[in-house]
């Protein structure tokens, strides 16, 4: 069985940074693209960023130049920095397993994420 768990979520004070942790078992990331999404209330799920099996990052716009996808392969988990936090990054994140490649495909496109993990909440107050 695949799971990823994530872990480091919590409550911050705007400016403020945190650090998400996405430890998988049950399957090796380490030739995937690994993506974390968010949803806040009301809202539909988008994608914050993902990571390549190369380290080449991709962001949303939102969110570029604040947080840093990286991954540590030996240890089989992703992470998610986050830094200078604004209430509008209040949201459920996720981690996600995704393709080998993209093939064309949007870096954010949700169906091609097969694993996700269960989520941890982030709230950023001002």
């Amino acid at each position: 069985q695949v799971r990823l768990v994530e872990s480091g979520g919590g409550s911050v004070q705007a400016g403020g940074s945190l650090r998400l942790s996405c430890a998988a078992s049950g399957y090796i990331i380490g030739r995937n693209y690994m993506g974390w999404f968010r949803q806040a209330p009301g809202k539909e799920r988008e994608g914050v960023g993902v990571i390549s099996p190369g380290v080449i990052q991709y962001y949303a716009g939102s969110v570029q130049g604040r947080f840093t996808i990286s991954r540590d392969n030996a240890k089989n988990e992703a992470y998610l920095q986050m830094n200078n936090l604004k209430p509008e990054d209040s949201a459920i994140y996720y981690c996600a397993v995704g393709p080998l490649k993209f093939g064309g495909r949007r870096w954010d496109a949700q169906d091609l994420f097969h694993y996700w993990g269960q989520g941890t909440q982030v709230t950023v107050s001002s």
